[in-house]
């Protein structure tokens, strides 16, 4: 029995967006085809100024392969105080046959994909047609995979960008502009940025509501992202009141996600909520209906991502020889 090691560049070369994007789909639809078995995650929280360490488990039915991550993030001293970076990810993937650890790989890219290619998948489903602004609230790493993985599936005019720090919104739009050729409009407020989406991600640490409901026009679709705890939040709680909300595991958004706000101040009940996405991607219920919809996806991430993206970059480590073997158990 060898168990296979794939380092960070490893993975790099594995996989492209828009793979990640099809393994998301098929995520979700399995997920909704009773093909998963994805216990609660489980986030343990150290204390200033250290961030927070997260562990998703899920068995894949269909493919036979059980993957466990270990991510963390927030840990802002990391770099300077021990070389090494503020967020970090480990996947195993276990043959369920066996049980046997099949492969160690780099999650840290990885999480960043495939929730990136979330976004983009509900792009799909629930923005309108005629989209073409995008808002982004947030401008780190994950501000930037939103626009890879959307720019797969849409063509994105011009951008609208706010964040707390001006040298971060700064360096987005140099990188967002030399990389994709799109326009950049770094705004004055939030709701500068927000007034002119088409599509509004929100991928902030935030703790309070950065956007207001009177802000977000007819139409708009928001792909909330940074919501994945209890204590944070990103949108204004009365948004929910007359949107279609869609979430990714309903078991998790309405405990954890930015859904929880809503329903936590009897804004709107669990019936409200439209669906998870999967049953969309499925047929078994619409998505966007209307121009004039407001459609949110809530994304608090799940193990089901993980493992059938990490499977994909296994199987494709296999068929080309990349990575290490090592000889972890003995029989």
């Amino acid at each position: 029995m060898q168990t296979l090691l794939l380092n960070k560049e490893d993975v790099g070369s594995l996989i492209r967006m828009r793979e990640v994007i099809g393994a998301v789909e098929d995520a979700y639809k399995a997920f909704n085809s009773d093909q998963v078995v994805q216990p609660d995650y489980i986030g343990i929280h150290l204390p200033s100024p250290r961030g927070e360490m997260d562990f998703k488990l899920g068995y894949n039915k269909a493919s036979e392969v059980i993957s466990m991550k270990a991510s963390s993030g927030g840990f802002v001293d990391n770099p300077t105080a021990h070389g090494v970076p503020s967020g970090m990810g480990t996947i195993l993937l276990f043959d369920a046959r066996s049980c046997a650890l099949t492969c160690v790989m780099d999650g840290s890219l990885i999480t960043g994909l495939r929730t990136g290619a979330a976004g983009a998948v509900s792009v799909k489903a629930l923005a309108r047609q005629n989209a073409r602004t995008v808002a982004s609230i947030g401008t780190g790493n994950q501000a930037r995979m939103q626009i890879r993985a959307i720019s797969e599936i849409m063509t994105i005019e011009k951008i609208h960008a706010w964040d707390s720090h001006p040298d971060t919104l700064a360096r987005y739009k140099e990188d967002i502009e030399s990389e994709f050729g799109i326009s950049v409009v770094t705004a004055n407020s939030k709701r500068e940025a927000v007034e002119h989406a088409d599509i509004l991600v929100t991928t902030t640490r935030g703790k309070g509501s950065l956007v207001e409901a009177d802000w977000v026009k007819a139409g708009t679709h928001i792909v909330a992202i940074g919501t994945d705890q209890r204590g944070k939040q990103e949108l204004d709680p009365e948004i929910f009141r007359n949107a279609k909300v869609v979430v990714d595991s309903m078991a998790q958004c309405a405990e954890k996600g930015e859904t929880w706000h809503p329903l936590n101040r009897n804004i709107i009940a669990k019936d409200d909520i439209h669906g998870e996405i999967g049953e969309i991607l499925l047929g078994g219920k619409p998505g966007r209906e209307d121009d004039d919809e407001v459609t949110i996806f809530d994304s608090t991430g799940m193990a089901i991502q993980d493992n059938v993206t990490a499977s994909r970059i296994y199987r494709n480590a296999i068929d080309k020889g990349v990575g290490t073997f090592f000889e972890f158990f003995k029989s």
